[in-house]
């Protein structure tokens, strides 16, 4: 990711790419293409005062280990856990932020009753020797499922597990989704930065695999704490080759992915996403192949690409944990 590039003078901002239309504020943002129910969410519990403490942790995955941090409730089972799936280039330390204390996802979700758990995917952090070309989706999806076993096998889940993906981690977990089955004790699927049509051309795509332009993966600089660019060198990692020969072949595959999801799913477009469009026909296109019993489509205001490390991350983890409270509400936990 382009950490020297973004901590340059703020960019100009894109015309006009990926972003609704003027009257899209006071709109439905998307006509669904078939009928969709949608419940009313379920708030998480209030945080608890003391601070949960973040650990590393391994896990056995189909022959390889994945590391990742984890951050577990203080002195209570969890509700459920969160398993947080870091964008290409990046690393699990994308989800505990250091720049500003509450924009740590663990954090927050441990302080709520959930144990929390980021991990380095396959040709990241402990995995990056074995694999230093990576693994296709297909592959980073069946090493998740196996590190979910594992994880399964030694803790408590509670109600069981939400995905949630950022970037190309989205991509992980849609994909780990649609491959999963009933006794993977899958509640959701909870994604941000990824859609299913492209809002940059095919030629400057294929550009930003040489010199990324941190106007599409960040937007204007404000958006983000003092030091973010800093701290965030801790977990800015090579993109590994197999991985990134296959993002532009995203929206070609989604619709089967998409069709063979089972459980409620949320996307969350933030207002300065550049990389992928979700003006109103884009997001009939991206609902349209989704056969989730809860499809919803969320904005999050005044937020960049990388909506986990910005000013409103806070705001937007809350209501992430929403979701994820109504999807443990719906499992009938």
């Amino acid at each position: 990711m382009p950490f020297q590039q973004a901590q340059q003078a703020e960019p100009a901002e894109p015309a006009g790419q990926g972003r609704p239309d003027e009257h899209a504020e006071h709109a439905p943002l998307v006509r669904l293409t078939r009928p969709v129910r949608l419940t009313r969410p379920v708030s998480p519990p209030q945080p608890t005062r003391r601070v949960p403490q973040v650990q590393r942790i391994e896990l056995a995955a189909g022959g390889v280990r994945l590391s990742g941090l984890l951050a577990l409730p203080p002195d209570t089972p969890p509700r459920a856990v969160l398993v947080a799936l870091h964008g290409s280039g990046m690393a699990a330390g994308y989800f505990h932020g250091q720049a500003d204390a509450s924009t740590s996802l663990l954090s927050l979700a441990a302080g709520t009753g959930y144990a929390a758990l980021a991990l380095d995917r396959p040709g990241y952090g402990a995995s990056a020797r074995l694999l230093p070309h990576g693994l296709c989706l297909t592959e980073q999806a069946r090493c998740v499922r196996a590190a979910l076993r594992a994880y399964a096998a030694e803790r408590e889940t509670g109600a069981g597990f939400l995905l949630v993906g950022h970037s190309l981690g989205g991509k992980v977990a849609l994909t780990t989704a649609a491959t999963a089955g009933r006794d993977d004790g899958l509640l959701g699927v909870d994604v941000s930065g990824v859609g299913a049509r492209w809002a940059v051309p095919p030629d400057r795509l294929a550009a930003l695999r040489h010199r990324p332009d941190p106007r599409l993966h960040w937007g204007p600089l404000t958006l983000y704490p003092p030091d973010t660019f800093r701290l965030a060198r801790d977990f800015v990692a090579p993109v590994p080759a197999r991985e990134a020969e296959e993002i532009p072949d995203w929206p070609g595959r989604y619709a089967e992915v998409a069709r063979r999801i089972r459980v409620p799913v949320r996307f969350t477009f933030a207002e300065y996403e550049r990389l992928w469009a979700w003006d109103p026909p884009a997001l009939r296109e991206l609902t349209g192949s989704l056969t989730a019993p809860l499809v919803r489509i969320d904005h999050e205001p005044d937020a960049g690409h990388n909506i986990s490390l910005g000013h409103t991350a806070r705001r937007h983890h809350l209501r992430l944990l929403d979701f994820l409270e109504e999807c443990r509400t719906r499992a009938g936990a």
